[in-house]
């Protein structure tokens, strides 16, 4: 291992030369296993793998080779995207394509190994295969490149995710890391570097979409004896896990980007912020640095290039608001993880007083590729104003979820019709939440617009971190804008008073129009009318004098929603009526006494005894009793429980 470590680190990360010898190059395709001469099984194991079973499945492949075919390998990969594929694995066979399977659980091992090494391929959770020149095709497979929730992608940043050993930092060296990094810190100075990230047209992916080579030189442009690198990491709107998928499956480009990063300001010291409860990436990032420091690439004065770094992991506190800058560095702190008034700018005074560079994720991961490549060559992928990609984390009611990666420029139908596969289920399609907790519903009519960050904000829309939820008919639109603000209302810090008071009046005007009122007289329906009207004066106030982006933006899912289907809130609240059927306190529960057997069900599984009868005769439901939660209805097997 001591030998392999130094022949990688003479031979190919201190090459001086683009062409490696062909030594080199015999040694990486080694490790990258591009010819193997025993069987090869690459079992993906990221959260949602684990969650699916990835783990139990890799153990029978252990087990199954170990009996069946000692030869064979088994690895562990990271995912490359669909979430609603796991667990995926794929098998390379000697001198043949890789094929790729889904939904493999453990049972499921045995049968398909089997028919693998007899050349009798169960197409019933083949996905497709992949390969390059000089492997043997498996006849009648599609490629991988042809189904459309990979064809429509322009995969750059999840480029590596899925195609490696992310527990290893040999394979990230085989396909071309850290050589960029040292190339970088060796030959360029900060302000070199800076300005080729400027010319690149890089912006920030976390929603604002600053650029991220003008921040980095107003930090560096600070005079001062220290300054700090943070990798926001701190992924917690509902519906985004593109982070943490990215982390697992690729944690040395990240470490790379970072180091980059944290050269180019001059840095010596860079803090990767992880949200709470996030153990598997941290156990994945924690030991990629411990791998980066063994080979030199992390300490002081890096092969004698005369720069120091050190990164460290440092977890959040578990509350929504640190997501924001100012209320990061303070958690950083030791102190309450609370935002605060701005100028000054991180980038002039950050952590401990200091420049401070915050950038996210996703633009810390698209920098190796910039210096490797070269700023033209970003330019030439997206658009103009937004060059690059973006990266989603689809959920939902489409076809298909996970995280996928599309060139900038890309239209949201595409996504939704094509990349998604449209709606599950063959349902209407609704809407689009992009945005996580604070962003917009978007309707069939703006969904051939762009990815893009000015022509988003022209439509009124923020793309946010890369959450993109699809909605169907199914989903009711005013109990989702409920959902958010509850969750927008119990993260609030409650610093600013138009964000804690606005958010708390939001959610109980918002409640009352989800279940019925106390009495129902004319009075009571205009209270509520007038309180959701009420509801656009407060969303203007928060909007104009909430502290931070929380508060300013959290208004956001009510106005989209109220814009869009105004008439989905007027039965609400005058026909007390929720189309989806979605909203408990206005669904009204009876039973067809035709139908009804008197089988009992539904009486015993009644939370609330509200179900009254004799046995063998039909039973009714108290509807003053009632809460509506459905039970009796999903129990019944004779569909004698209507509702209404």
């Amino acid at each position: 291992m001591d030998d392999l470590k130094t022949f990688l680190i003479e031979k190919v990360l201190l090459f001086e030369s683009d062409t490696l010898s062909p030594e080199a190059e015999k040694v990486l395709s080694q490790i990258r296993r591009e010819k193997t001469d025993v069987p090869v099984v690459y079992v993906s194991s990221n959260s949602s793998s684990i969650i699916a079973g990835s783990e139990k499945t890799y153990n029978a492949l252990k087990l199954f080779a170990e009996e069946n075919e000692p030869g064979t390998v088994v690895i562990k990969v990271g995912c490359a995207g669909p979430a609603n594929y796991e667990p995926v694995i794929c098998i390379q066979m000697p001198g043949k394509n890789k094929l790729y399977f889904r939904n493999i659980t453990e049972e499921k091992v045995e049968p398909l190994m089997n028919g693998v090494f007899h050349n009798d391929i169960s197409e019933e959770d083949l996905i497709g295969q992949s390969g390059s020149k000089g492997f043997e095709l498996w006849p009648g497979i599609d490629f991988l490149e042809d189904i459309p929730f990979f064809a429509l992608q322009k995969r750059l940043v999840l480029g590596n995710c899925g195609c490696y050993d992310p527990g290893r930092i040999e394979e990230y060296i085989a396909v071309g890391g850290y050589r960029t990094y040292l190339k970088t810190i060796r030959h360029y100075t900060y302000d070199e570097v800076c300005d080729l990230i400027e010319r690149s047209g890089l912006r920030g992916r976390s929603g604002g979409g600053y650029l991220t080579g003008l921040k980095w030189k107003q930090a560096l442009n600070t005079p001062s004896n220290a300054r700090y690198l943070i990798c926001n990491a701190k992924e917690s709107d509902p519906g985004a896990f593109s982070d943490r998928l990215v982390m697992e499956s690729d944690p040395h480009r990240l470490i790379e980007g970072m180091a980059i990063a944290a050269y180019a300001i001059g840095s010596s010291n860079a803090i990767l912020y992880l949200k709470a409860g996030s153990e598997h990436a941290r156990a994945g990032i924690q030991n990629a640095i411990e791998q980066a420091r063994d080979y030199g690439l992390l300490g002081h004065n890096i092969h004698s290039s005369g720069y120091n770094l050190d990164i460290v992991v440092r977890m959040e506190p578990g509350a929504f608001v640190c997501g924001e800058e100012t209320a990061l560095i303070n958690s950083l702190e030791g102190k309450r993880g609370m935002p605060q008034l701005k100028p000054p700018y991180p980038t002039t005074a950050g952590l401990a007083g200091k420049p401070t560079v915050i950038n996210n994720v996703e633009t810390l991961m698209n920098v190796p590729l910039i210096m490797q490549n070269g700023p033209e060559w970003y330019r030439t992928i997206g658009t103009f104003s937004s060059p690059g990609t973006k990266i989603f984390a689809l959920a939902g009611r489409g076809r298909f979820s996970g995280v996928i990666e599309v060139e900038m420029g890309t239209s949201l139908r595409t996504i939704v019709e094509d990349i998604a596969d449209g709606i599950r289920d063959a349902r209407e399609f609704k809407a689009v939440q992009i945005g996580g907790a604070s962003g917009s519903f978007i309707t069939s009519d703006d969904l051939d617009t762009q990815v893009d960050f000015d022509a988003m904000r022209r439509q009124g829309f923020s793309m946010g971190s890369g959450g993109f939820v699809v909605i169907d008919e199914t989903s009711c639109i005013v109990d989702l804008v409920r959902y958010y603000m509850d969750f927008i209302c119990k993260e609030s810090c409650g610093k600013c008073i138009p964000c804690r008071e606005g958010t708390g009046r939001m959610l109980e005007i918002l409640e009352n129009v989800i279940r019925k009122p106390a009495n129902e007289d004319t009075g009571t329906t205009l209270e509520r009318f007038r309180g959701v009207m009420q509801l656009e004066t407060i969303s203007s106030v928060m909007k104009d004098a909430s502290l931070c982006g929380l508060g300013q933006n959290a208004p956001n899912p009510f106005v989209s929603a109220l814009k869009n289907f105004r008439e989905e809130f007027e039965e609400h609240i005058f026909d007390r009526k929720c189309r989806a059927n979605v909203c408990r306190g206005l669904r009204t529960f009876i039973i067809d006494v035709e139908k009804c057997t008197g089988c009992t069900v539904c009486a015993g599984k009644c939370p609330v005894n509200a179900i009254y009868g004799t046995r063998l005769q039909p039973y009714f439901i108290v509807e003053d009793k009632c809460i509506g939660c459905g039970i009796c209805y999903d129990v019944c097997k004779f569909s004698a429980v209507i509702v209404k």
